[in-house]
């Protein structure tokens, strides 16, 4: 009999009349190997615990029963409400990128890694994983479209101009949103990864450096983190839009000279899912009681007015541990922002989305392209594993790329990967001796 209720680490509680999935994909969604998995799914009556979870331990727990404890499931807080609370229901981790990506090293016990997230955070997995572990990918066109705004072809020309500008005065720092290839880069130049979470103690370990700082990809959570850093407006400089190809021989005089004083050099893309929001949300729900908490991937001056700011784990924590009759308005990812309303209400907690602030035209939204990862998939991925069959498109190694559209892998060779890792593992592992000196 399915169990309706599961009480983990993150706090998620899934409750006899709570919807488990949030929308159905259509079957051409589906890798035709997944497709039976999707019709059967497809076909049943409705989307209750009742019905969706005797058909999903059919197939998960003889898997679970199959790897034991060499088999671990994870998920980030943005994945679909049906996915978090399915991956920790079946004894899965939900965390940040940050918790995510060391999960390979403090777990060595572990064999094999199903994440039920974004490929950019499973590739991450991969990098720092042993020659015995393997990561898996329950959907590989799940994606970030800010990180699509910073391909590792897009960002080369930039990355090998201003080195050949600056030299050994230039480091990059690669938010976790970009592919291993894109922290490879960074690691080329002695820099660091970071998240949302670390990136003011990465950007403050880089100034004492004495080094001028490329920031790749995020110029909001940039802009953010240089104000908390103390690097002051005029000391930052962004490249363009991902979309308008620059290079320096396109730069007036003036804008070279800004340049050349900059201790910050911010690439141009962002999220489109916390843009949305805008100062003035902030304050409506000020004015109406609300504690306002945002991510720092949202503009400065929405950042600036708001009450808290932090990585997703700093706003789960708040939400969890928020007494009996909080009021929290919160700006970011609208699946979180769901799970939160949710979880809040089971604990006397209002929690709203901060885009809804009414009349002002706006309006709060999860992230398309990582909401791709739906019960089939996690069913489909753990049952061909178990059977042994499971499609290699799914097997994420560094320095893959999928297209996002097509499902279209492109793949290093051995020597390509061996020398990709050598760079993107050097500024992971120098992220995580920068957070846990901080």
């Amino acid at each position: 009999m399915a169990r309706f209720t599961s009480e983990t680490r993150s706090g998620l509680t899934i409750v006899p009349d709570m919807p488990i999935c949030q929308q159905d994909l259509p079957l051409d969604w589906y890798q035709d190997e997944f497709r039976p998995y999707a019709e059967e799914y497809l076909a049943l009556p409705d989307r209750l615990p009742e019905t969706v979870l005797p058909w999903m331990d059919r197939y998960i727990e003889p898997a679970l029963d199959h790897f034991g404890p060499s088999l671990m499931l994870l998920a980030h807080y943005y994945m679909g409400g049906e996915i978090v609370k399915l991956v920790e229901r079946y004894g899965g981790r939900i965390a940040d990128s940050y918790d995510l990506a060391l999960q390979t090293v403090e777990r060595p016990d572990v064999r094999v890694f199903v994440e039920s997230a974004v490929h950019f955070m499973a590739e991450s997995i991969a990098i720092l994983a042993s020659a015995d572990q393997t990561v898996w990918i329950t959907n590989p066109k799940s994606g970030c479209t800010m990180e699509m705004m910073a391909k590792d072809w897009m960002i080369e020309p930039v990355f090998d101009e201003l080195e050949s500008r600056y030299g050994d005065d230039f480091l990059m720092i690669a938010y976790m949103n970009t592919s291993g290839r894109v922290k490879a880069l960074a690691g080329r130049t002695g820099g660091s990864v970071c998240t949302s979470g670390n990136a003011e103690s990465v950007v403050r370990w880089a100034l004492r450096q004495g080094r001028r700082i490329f920031f790749v990809p995020d110029r909001h959570l940039g802009e953010v983190v240089a104000g908390w850093a103390g690097i002051p407006r005029d000391a930052q400089f962004v490249w363009s839009e991902p979309t308008v190809r620059r290079t320096l021989a396109d730069f007036s005089t003036t804008e070279l000279a800004r340049l050349d004083a900059a201790q910050m050099i911010l690439w141009g893309s962002y999220c489109g899912v916390h843009t949305v929001f805008r100062p003035e949300h902030v304050r409506h729900w000020q004015e109406e009681g609300f504690r306002v908490l945002v991510h720092p991937e949202c503009p400065k001056l929405v950042v600036d007015a708001a009450d808290g700011a932090g990585s997703t784990k700093y706003l789960w924590n708040e939400v969890m541990q928020a007494p009996s009759g909080s009021r929290l308005a919160i700006a970011t990812e609208g699946h979180f922002v769901r799970n939160a309303r949710e979880q809040g209400a089971l604990r006397g907690v209002e929690i709203v989305n901060v885009a809804d602030a009414p009349g002002m035209n706006a309006r709060g939204c999860g992230c398309a392209t990582m909401s791709r990862n739906d019960p089939p998939h996690l069913v489909a991925i753990l049952d061909l594993l178990r059977r042994g069959t499971p499609p290699d498109l799914n097997r994420v190694l560094p320095g893959d790329v999928v297209d996002e559209a097509t499902g279209r892998r492109e793949r290093l060779s051995t020597a390509e990967r061996d020398e990709m890792v050598i760079h993107a593992k050097s500024a992971l592992t120098r992220m995580i001796e920068i957070t846990r000196a901080a």
